[in-house]
């Protein structure tokens, strides 16, 4: 009889520890919950990338802003961007061009200031147009009223291919410049001064 009780007793003590695992293990289901790992997607490569071109000519300091849309095996001028038409010379937002000190840029004067950097390209020449209105989405709010100074460049046509639109602020001298643009097989340049 003795040793039924030792064994009843021994039985109910491994009921009771089975019992108070399987509540532990459920408690700790219940109270931690491990997130699921979301799969990451892989991240989208930028195809426009926001980028910039400076200098320093002399003591201004020359800055132009921009997004750089790829070629990406498209005719770009006379097909993307269409001859004849107002273009915001980047992608996305309008380029603009901001500079701390007067410049002569085709022998008109520039105030320091930021302005917006527009074009119309053309088989030709191309019309450059750097406008009062620097912040706005593409050419959705250009007015040609706005236009500080505007003024004709020949491109010139290389059969290489800048892939990404690239634009440089170039050093002449301490007081001269050159702003170019290159893109597809086109290239156009102009120079300005520092106005002492």
């Amino acid at each position: 009889m003795k040793n039924l009780i030792i064994v009843l007793a021994v039985i109910l003590s491994v009921l009771s520890c089975k019992n108070e695992t399987k509540q532990t293990d459920k408690e700790q289901h219940e109270n931690h919950v491990t997130p699921l790992k979301k799969e990451e997607a892989p991240k989208k490569k930028v195809l426009s990338p926001h980028t910039s071109a400076m200098a320093m000519i002399g003591d201004a300091h020359i800055h132009i802003d921009y997004s750089s849309p790829g070629v990406r095996g498209r005719i770009v001028f006379g097909g993307l961007v269409g001859y004849d038409n107002v273009w915001q010379a980047g992608a996305h937002n309008a380029t603009w061009i901001e500079t701390n000190k007067d410049l002569v840029i085709n022998d008109e004067l520039l105030p320091k200031g930021k302005y917006g950097f527009f074009t119309i390209p053309s088989k030709d020449d191309w019309t450059i147009m750097i406008n009062k209105n620097w912040n706005q989405h593409g050419k959705d709010d250009y007015d040609e009223n706005d236009d500080f100074i505007r003024f004709k460049v020949t491109p010139s046509i290389s059969e290489e291919i800048t892939e990404h639109l690239d634009y440089k602020v170039n050093k002449i001298s301490a007081t001269e410049g050159t702003i170019s643009l290159a893109w597809e097989k086109v290239t156009i340049s102009f120079p300005f001064k520092i106005n002492n």
